[in-house]
């Protein structure tokens, strides 16, 4: 043990150790959970929505879980700390899901095509909400990042703060983050038919939109 370790920072990084600990027991109980719940008579396809979805939104939720670590770490606001714990419990669990699903349908894990390229098909006829329109979501090109992404230089500056800096910039990422979220499983609500997909992604548009509305009530106090 180094001698200079404050005993503030040494409970900090075994309080992180744990936490991540709990994250990976989430999603391997998840990815268990989404083995068991995905049908298996007529499996997406490789190249289908569901499973462009699948493999985005584990990115995407990965992204999500990071930041919320961070934060967690760099501040003791308990509002946000527990929303931080909550964000990154919540889309652990939902990626181990969707692992599970793309294993269930004998997938691979890495896609075929370039990311986002699902998103750019045309909604199914008589499916979905009406989210998108024509023939596909023109405001995403295929390879190009998935919406409400940070950066690696926004990551780096997140890392960089501390208290209420790190709040309010964690804040402003993650509704942009969330945003992205919402726009993805709505794009998947329009182009699958099959019920754990639909489930899952109707969760994440109330789940997340309920929570941009909190994290900007959160930033507006801190403005």
């Amino acid at each position: 043990m180094d001698p200079e370790e404050s005993p503030s920072r040494r409970g900090r990084g075994r309080t992180v150790a744990a936490s991540a600990l709990v994250l990976v027991l989430i999603a391997v109980g998840a990815f268990a959970i989404g083995r068991l719940s995905a049908p298996v008579a007529s499996a997406p396809g490789n190249t289908s929505a569901e499973a462009g979805f699948a493999r985005d939104m584990q990115t995407h939720h990965g992204q999500a879980v990071e930041m919320s670590m961070i934060v967690r770490d760099e501040t003791d606001d308990p509002d946000v700390r527990t929303l931080a714990y909550d964000i990154a419990t919540s889309q652990a669990q939902q990626s181990g899901q969707m692992f599970g699903w793309l294993a269930e349908w004998k997938l691979p894990q890495a896609a075929p095509e370039p990311s986002m390229t699902w998103m750019t098909r045309p909604p199914i006829t008589g499916g979905g909400d009406a989210h998108s329109h024509g023939e596909g979501d023109s405001a995403h090109t295929a390879g190009d990042p998935m919406p409400g992404l940070a950066t690696a230089e926004q990551m780096a500056k997140l890392r960089s703060l501390t208290g209420v800096e790190a709040e309010k910039y964690f804040l402003e990422l993650m509704i942009a983050h969330h945003q992205g979220g919402v726009l993805m499983a709505e794009a998947a609500l329009d182009r699958s038919d099959e019920r754990v997909v639909r489930d899952l992604a109707t969760g994440i548009v109330n789940a997340q939109t309920s929570e941009i509305g909190y994290m900007e009530d959160l930033l507006a106090a801190r403005e």
